[in-house]
């Protein structure tokens, strides 16, 4: 999907993926998706240049295994002069963390660059969710 490089466009794509990936995947993992996809689509707003239409491309793309449901996730920008890195923030910063949380909650993740601009990626294992998760997922 496309979502403008603006605010909005992290919301818009939180929603979607929800959307559909409610019932699909555990809600645990669920929610450690919309988080990442939340950051790194808002890190493209804020840091990266837009594609041209002044918009941001958001992927993702599930796969089925025997352990479970493997899924990766693609932000695509028109890139930056620095390319994204995670920071030292202090106590009263009020951001820099965007990457740690990414790193925190995927299992990797990485920055791919092209002609087009680059795109910053994160892939979540079937492994990590634990059986109480997808108990509680129903």
């Amino acid at each position: 999907m496309v979502v403008p490089h603006h605010a909005t466009g992290a919301r818009l794509a939180r929603h979607r993926l929800a959307d559909e990936l409610t019932g699909v995947v555990p809600a645990p993992l669920l929610a450690d998706l919309v988080a990442v996809l939340a950051e790194l689509v808002g890190n493209a707003v804020r840091h990266a240049d837009p594609l041209p239409g002044g918009v941001v491309r958001v992927a993702w793309r599930l796969r089925t295994s025997a352990e479970g449901q493997r899924v990766q996730l693609r932000v695509t920008d028109g890139g930056a002069a620095a390319g994204p890195r995670m920071r030292t923030a202090g106590t009263d910063a009020v951001d820099g963390r965007g990457l740690h949380i990414v790193s925190g909650l995927a299992d990797r993740w990485g920055v791919e660059r092209d002609g087009l601009g680059q795109s910053v990626w994160a892939e979540f294992d079937p492994a990590d969710v634990t059986r109480s998760d997808l108990a509680v997922a129903g």
